[in-house]
């Protein structure tokens, strides 16, 4: 389970008027100071209230602790106070001279030092800052008199302020800020707020407020947890949840197939044979001949589940069931004829019974159809190693120790139909043959490629004791000792070397 959290910016939109001159005054001085501090006092008592955010970040701006009055008082007094100390000092010189070498602003720059540092710019609102301070976010511009905006300490022109996504103005009254990059709210959620990939909804909330999603480890595929409950069809080969835009195809046995896995799907006994010969191949390329002919049956899901009841002492076996190392003799329903699939559904199903005779040790191998060519391999792989391994005389086996060596040729030969060039650990003198070429023709797609990374990833993080645990330890035994030497101490010892 994930989460992920965001948070929303609420924001108004405020701005700025010159305010009218005061004409009761005769010097230029006073009328800019009047301008000044009676344009303060209109803005602050009846203009727009800031923008303020809502979330975990604070706007550069602080109310008053005083009341609204209160703070009209106190500034009518420091206006007060200004024309006085304004007055006192004209009344020095001679009627329309000002002192000498100074300037209008610079005598008002004197004024406002007099009143001390807390009466203008610490306290002032971010809005009464000079000019030269206000520098547009966006343009880097200076933002001089009229409309502005203001938010986290930064400043926009209003034609300026533009969602970061989809470029056009922000006008709405909140927005998403995500660090300093302002997005509409709806913008935001399209870009960061998860899909879900099987209702193609926004993930809801749960009850804390977090998004709570559910992911495959290997696929990525996020889904609302309620599709685990509400019957969703999920592929038996990938894993993958159905897309309310895809469907899946219904393989008549509890099954359902993507079309990514129906694409190189084996249907029929006589479509596996090939690739049933070519895994024969590999084995003799890894020095491990086959001498005897194993039959091979592709099965409906029912017949490998009746089999596999029909067995006293065979391995043990997954959960899921898809392949079967036959030891007794038994009469097994084999798919004849590769069905139709109309609309999203296998069609003309038809079967036939064949008795299988025991003439070794092994009596036949059989694999579930409708699974993908790599899927179908790694099964035939791990189940000719299990008749591999009684035909050449290895009894007693713990299930760590089969299965777990078992799992090991599955997975080597997965490793040597997608990595056909990458070094073989299960023989120090050479390598074994890649199966591409004779299994399948025009090679592997990056599809069948991707599908049989995943088959890998299942076979390496495998919770199970005997598939999991065995297989991680028989590899690293097969890494270090390569797969003669690893075989020969599981026939004199029956453990794994260390």
């Amino acid at each position: 389970m994930a989460s992920f959290n965001s948070h929303s910016t609420s924001f108004s939109h405020s701005c700025i008027h010159d305010t009218p001159s005061c004409a009761s005054r005769s010097s230029g001085f006073i009328k800019w100071l009047c301008k000044l501090f009676r344009g303060r006092n209109n803005v602050e008592s009846g203009g727009r209230r800031p923008p303020r955010v809502v979330g975990e970040e604070n706007m550069l701006w602080s109310e008053p602790n005083k009341s609204r009055d209160d703070q009209s008082k106190a500034d009518n007094e420091e206006l007060d106070r200004a024309i006085a100390l304004s007055l006192a000092e004209e009344n020095k010189h001679p009627k329309g001279q000002t002192a000498p070498g100074k300037t209008d602003e610079q005598r008002a720059r004197e004024l406002q030092e007099s009143l001390g540092p807390s009466a203008y710019y610490p306290n002032a609102p971010i809005h009464f800052l000079p000019r030269g301070y206000r520098v547009c976010a966006a343009c880097q511009q200076e933002i001089g008199y009229g409309h502005y905006l203001s938010c986290m300490g930064n400043f926009w022109h209003t034609q300026c302020f533009r969602c970061y996504s989809c470029g056009h103005p922000i006008r709405e009254t909140e927005f998403t800020l995500l660090g300093t990059d302002p997005y509409h709210k709806l913008c935001y959620k399209e870009l960061h707020h998860p899909k879900c990939d099987v209702c193609h909804q926004f993930i809801p909330t749960n009850r804390t407020g977090l998004i709570e999603y559910r992911a495959h480890p290997f696929w990525g595929q996020k889904y609302c947890p309620s599709h685990e409950h509400d019957n969703t069809p999920r592929c038996c080969s990938c894993e993958r949840m159905e897309s309310r835009s895809t469907k899946y195809i219904s393989l008549g046995d509890g099954r359902s197939l993507c079309l990514e896995c129906l694409d190189s799907s084996i249907m029929d006994t006589g479509d596996c044979q090939p690739l049933y010969h070519s895994i024969r191949d590999y084995y003799e390329g890894m020095n491990m001949r086959i001498d005897q002919q194993i039959p091979m049956l592709l099965v409906e899901r029912q017949a490998l589940n009746d089999a596999m009841e029909g067995e006293k002492d065979g391995p043990h076996h997954m959960p899921e069931t898809r392949g079967l190392c036959l030891s007794e003799e038994q009469t097994v329903s084999s798919i004849q004829r590769r069905p139709r699939i109309g609309g999203n559904r296998i069609l003309d199903m038809r079967t036939y019974p064949q008795k299988l005779t025991r003439r070794c040790e092994v009596t036949a191998i059989l694999v579930l159809y409708g699974l993908p060519r790599l899927l179908t391999g790694s099964i035939l792989a791990h189940e000719l190693m299990h008749g591999w391994l009684r035909l050449k005389g290895y009894r007693n086996l713990s299930p760590e120790v089969e299965e777990g060596i078992c799992q090991v040729l599955s997975y080597l030969w997965l490793e040597s139909e997608i990595m056909p060039d990458a070094r073989n650990v299960a023989s120090s003198s050479s390598s074994a043959p890649s199966s591409s070429a004779s299994s399948k023709k025009g090679g592997t797609s990056a599809m069948e490629k991707k599908l049989g990374e995943f088959f890998k990833h299942q076979i390496q993080h495998d919770t199970s004791s005997a598939y999991g645990e065995g297989f991680r330890t028989a590899y690293a035994a097969v890494n270090k000792y390569g797969l003669r030497r690893t075989l020969d101490h599981i026939r004199y010892t029956g453990r794994l070397p260390i």
